[in-house]
């Protein structure tokens, strides 16, 4: 635990909720982590193996026994194991969200769905050209049938070419590397390792394929197809879901919006969606924002209904309708106990099954809509593509309906409410400076920006939530870092009242002056967690134009409050792609010193990026900044990174 434990939020309205918990007795997510303590030591340092029945094993590494499982596997094995585990079950999740959006465009280019179309065209050609699609002739549809296929192609294909998105969006000097890195190993070994990943599906299936009972032993070999698997969410599932959803639903554009509980209205017919995929939200919220169900909640009662969200799916919302956001993943349970929530409609991930329990507490209603998220006790609805408005209609009534029930004895709203300024891709943010990234790049060149620091990630209630976010944040601009934020990451720091142009005042001088210059604040908001894919698409640009590969930007990732399978792929992703990776907590590894170096200090070596740990504010932005100097010192000096010997 944070030495902070004794405070579980550093979020005003998170904390007047939690009274509000403690006083009536509601069960929080805090509550069942002091519950569960103390909490597995083998589990957390990766040694415990289960996938034979003739465990579940637990390894001594120390020294002592048992330090092997009963089929012989050692504590390096059975650590490289879990974590690629883990990347595999991260990577599914954000490819198969990028999977739906594919098969969205497919039908809409087929004719096969009118209540669907193509928002911004010039993004679909922007994307047909980058993928090298000759689109001469072509009507649009057309256009959009052929990046469909491309995109589902990257899904399933056979053959061991590396996946088209990832061909025509990772820089050649950075492929160049792979692929001699690859001949290098295959030199020291006689293996033949794959970093680039073939297809999406085949990646995961390879990963619990080599990880079953008795096939891959060496732990190195389990890494490399870790990455590979990581690799193929991030330039593969992740930037497919980011870029068609821009062609979907339409590019994000800056604007102002709303962040915190206080944007729950105690007159309104409150529906909060919660989730990831954009799909389904994108057209809820046309239908209640509509004037019949207006008039509908009208009837009962409210002014009208409110469309706010949570998590993933609000990152998308906001940044294309402006939609609010009422916070992150631990104020969902929050949400609810204020006692003015209509219905909690869901997609996928990041749910906590403990919701269900909860809304029966009040008159809320839960609302699942995927048959890949069912909770017993929840009111199911189906969505389906072809019937959206009529699905989105008996979702908006449903929640219309249950604020006849509510009781105005259990309202309690926070009133913290911050404006922030959102929806910053990488098209955006070229705008503002002026039609591309150059003048981006000769920030960083000549110092005016000391770097750039994606943090993303999700909340963890073992740490103070969004002390490190927003901390980090902060103390980061102060440095005249810019800050580009994704996931829950982004909706702490916009809570936290960092995400408004007046920002810029709190940063160092350089950063200040080019925010005020180009219109900017030092924190920017780029979107979902599949949005981590934009960050690869900027780092890419800027190294592309500064004549580098991108291990050499001083620039870094970091997932400070990180929780999930999802957050280990895109940090190894991140890492992979050559940018340094700090997270806030160790990841289940410290039982394998073998593993320990791969990740933190060898990977630095083969990929130019690396995974370095602190959980302190301090200490953690002292460490980021040392990086950020360190990769400067040599960018400045030109100086070339250069593999280590393989062979040792």
């Amino acid at each position: 635990m944070s030495k902070h434990e004794d405070v579980r939020s550093v979020d005003p309205a998170a904390l007047a909720m939690l009274a509000v918990a403690d006083r009536e007795g509601y069960e929080t997510v805090w509550d069942r982590l002091k519950q569960q303590q103390p909490q597995c030591r083998m589990g957390q340092t990766g040694v415990c193996c289960r996938i034979c029945s003739m465990g579940p094993c637990r390894i001594n590494s120390s020294g002592k026994k048992p330090d092997r499982g009963v089929c012989g596997a050692d504590a390096d094995t059975i650590v490289a194991r879990n974590l690629i585990r883990m990347i595999a079950a991260g990577a599914s999740s954000h490819s198969d969200h990028g999977r739906k959006p594919a098969i969205l465009l497919r039908e809409i280019a087929a004719g096969h769905n009118a209540d669907y179309g193509i928002k911004d065209p010039e993004k679909l050609l922007a994307v047909a050209a980058r993928l090298g699609i000759a689109v001469e002739g072509l009507s649009l549809l057309e256009v959009a049938g052929e990046v469909a296929e491309v995109a589902l192609e990257c899904f399933g294909k056979q053959d061991g070419e590396p996946i088209r998105f990832l061909q025509r969006y990772m820089p050649a000097r950075r492929q160049e590397r792979f692929q001699k890195l690859e001949t290098a190993i295959a030199a020291a070994t006689g293996g033949r390792p794959g970093f680039l990943p073939r297809s999406i599906d085949r990646e995961p299936v390879d990963v619990l394929h080599r990880t079953t009972f008795g096939t891959d032993h060496d732990p190195l070999s389990l890494l490399i197809q870790g990455v590979r698997c990581a690799l193929a969410d991030g330039w593969g599932g992740s930037m497919i879901a980011t870029e068609l959803q821009d062609v979907l639903f339409g590019t994000p554009r800056a604007k102002a919006a709303q962040a915190n509980l206080g944007v729950i209205d105690a007159d309104y017919v409150n529906i909060l969606v919660h989730g990831h995929e954009p799909i389904f939200s994108e057209k809820l919220i046309d239908c209640s924002l509509g004037e019949e169900m207006q008039a509908v909640a009208r009837e009962h009662g409210a002014k009208g209904v409110k469309v706010i969200g949570m998590c993933c799916t609000v990152n998308e919302v906001l940044m294309r309708k402006g939609v609010a956001v009422a916070g992150n993943h631990l104020h969902q349970e929050l949400a609810v106990m204020t006692g003015a929530i209509e219905a909690v409609v869901v997609d996928v991930q990041c749910i906590l099954p403990s919701m269900v329990n909860l809304t029966r507490c009040f008159h809320t209603r839960f609302i699942t809509t995927s048959d890949q998220a069912m909770f017993p006790g929840a009111i199911h609805i189906q969505y389906d593509e072809q019937n959206a408005r009529r699905v989105s209609e008996e979702v908006v009534r449903t929640a219309i309906a249950a604020f006849s029930d509510r009781n105005p004895a259990k309202v309690s709203i926070p009133q913290e409410v911050m404006e922030a300024r959102v929806g910053y891709g990488v098209e955006e943010l070229s705008g503002h400076l002026g039609g591309d990234l150059q003048p981006l790049a000769e920030a960083l060149a000549d110092g005016t920006i000391r770097g750039i620091v994606g943090i993303v990630g999700c909340n963890n209630p073992k740490i103070t939530q969004d002390y490190l976010h927003v901390g980090l944040a902060r103390e980061l601009i102060r440095e005249g870092v810019l800050v580009v934020g994704t996931g829950c990451s982004a909706i702490a720091v916009a809570k936290a009242g960092l995400m408004g142009l007046e920002v810029a005042d709190q940063a160092a001088d350089g950063l200040r002056d080019f925010c005020r210059r180009h219109n900017l604040p030092p924190v920017l908001h780029m979107g979902s967690c599949v949005d981590c894919s934009r960050l690869l698409v900027l780092f890419s640009d800027l190294a592309e134009r500064l004549d580098l590969d991108v291990s050499e930007l001083p620039v870094v990732g970091s997932a400070p409050e990180w929780t999930t399978e999802k957050a280990l792929t895109i940090g190894t992703y991140f890492a992979a792609s050559g940018v340094p990776v700090h997270l806030g907590h160790m990841p289940p590894i410290a039982g394998s010193s073998t593993v320990t170096r791969i990740l933190t200090e060898d990977l630095r070596g083969l990929l130019g990026g690396f995974f370095f740990v602190e959980g302190e504010l301090l200490p953690a932005t002292a460490a980021i900044l040392a990086v950020l100097d360190e990769r400067r010192a040599r960018f400045l000096s030109a100086e070339e990174d250069r593999p280590a010997d393989l062979a040792s």
